[in-house]
C-alpha cells in the first residue's frame, strides 16, 4: 500500500522531480489556458493589459525549476534522513482521528500565511531586498510560471516551512500532500494576472479576508504592500494593505463590466 511514511532514503531523492513536474503541468495549463488559447477573449480579465516578453517567461521557468530542486530537497532532508525522528510526520489515521485529519490542513495554511507574510516583510528590507527577493520581483507583470521563480536563497527561505510544519504538529501524508497541493495552485493563481472573483467578494465579511490575483498582482507592479500569502489579515493588523487595492479592483471591474454590457448589446 502507498505509504510515504515507510519510503526509503532513495524513493525521497525523487521528490524533486516530481515538485517540478506538478510546477510544470500546472502552470503550464493555467498558461496555455489564458496566455494562448483565451489570450484575446479574456483579456478584459487581465489585470495589467499587457502580456510579459517571451524571456521573461523563461527567466521564470528557469528559477522556479531551482525552486523546485531545493524544495525537494528540504523535503528529503526532513523525511528521506534520520531528521525524520524529530518530526511529527505519522502514517495511521486512528493515530489522531479524522477530525484531525480535515483540520490540520486549514491549520497549515494560517501557519505558513503567517510564516510568509512576515518573511516576506524582511525580503523587503532594503539590506536583503537586492541579494534575494529582486529576482522575483523581476516579474513586475508575473504570468503563472513566477509562481516558484525565487533566488535560491529566498527559495531556501520560503521552503523553511516544511520542518517548521512537520516539527510543530502531527500531519499524515494526505495533510502533507494537500498542504504543498495547494501551496502551489494559489502561488500560481496569485501569480496568474488575471481577475477570477466577483466583485461582491471584495466586501463579503468572510472573502475581504481572502488574498487575490489582483491584490499580490499589485504588489508586483508596486513593490511595496499587500505581503499576505492565502489571507489579509496580517496586512489588514498591521496596516500594509495597499490603500490603492480597491481602487485597483474597481478599475478591473469596471473595465469587465463595460465588455460584459458591449457583448450583451452587440
Amino acid at each position: 500500500m502507498f505509504n510515504p511514511t515507510e519510503f526509503s532514503y532513495w524513493q525521497w531523492l525523487l521528490v524533486p522531480l516530481l515538485i517540478f513536474g506538478r510546477y510544470l503541468v500546472f502552470s503550464g495549463i493555467v498558461y496555455i489556458l489564458f496566455y494562448v488559447w483565451k489570450r484575446r477573449k479574456w483579456l478584459h480579465l487581465k489585470i495589467q493589459q499587457r502580456f510579459p516578453q517571451s524571456k521573461d517567461y523563461w527567466r521564470e521557468i528557469g528559477h522556479s525549476t531551482l525552486t523546485s530542486l531545493i524544495f525537494g530537497l528540504v523535503a528529503w532532508l526532513c523525511l528521506g534522513t534520520s531528521f525524520h525522528q524529530y518530526t511529527q510526520f505519522y502514517g495511521s489515521i486512528s493515530e489522531h482521528g479524522i477530525a484531525w485529519l480535515l483540520l490540520s490542513v486549514p491549520v497549515t495554511l494560517l501557519v505558513h500565511d503567517t510564516y510568509f507574510y512576515w518573511a516576506h516583510r524582511l525580503m523587503h528590507h532594503p539590506a536583503v531586498y537586492r541579494k534575494m527577493h529582486l529576482t522575483h520581483h523581476k516579474s513586475v507583470n508575473p504570468s503563472p510560471w513566477a509562481a516558484f521563480a525565487f533566488h535560491p536563497l529566498e527559495a531556501i527561505v520560503e521552503a523553511g516551512i516544511i520542518p517548521i510544519l512537520l516539527i510543530i504538529m502531527p500531519l499524515h501524508p494526505a495533510s502533507f500532500l494537500g498542504f504543498v497541493l495547494f501551496m502551489l495552485i494559489f502561488n500560481i493563481y496569485g501569480h496568474l494576472g488575471y481577475e477570477l472573483f466577483p466583485k461582491w467578494l471584495y466586501t463579503h465579511p468572510l472573502g475581504k479576508w481572502l488574498n487575490t490575483s489582483v491584490y499580490h498582482n499589485l504588489h508586483h507592479e508596486k513593490f511595496t504592500g499587500n505581503y499576505g500569502l492565502y489571507f489579509t489579515f496580517w496586512d489588514r493588523i498591521c496596516g500594509t494593505l495597499r490603500e490603492d487595492s480597491i481602487q485597483k479592483v474597481e478599475e478591473v471591474h469596471n473595465r469587465m463590466d463595460t465588455k460584459r454590457q458591449w457583448t450583451t448589446h452587440s
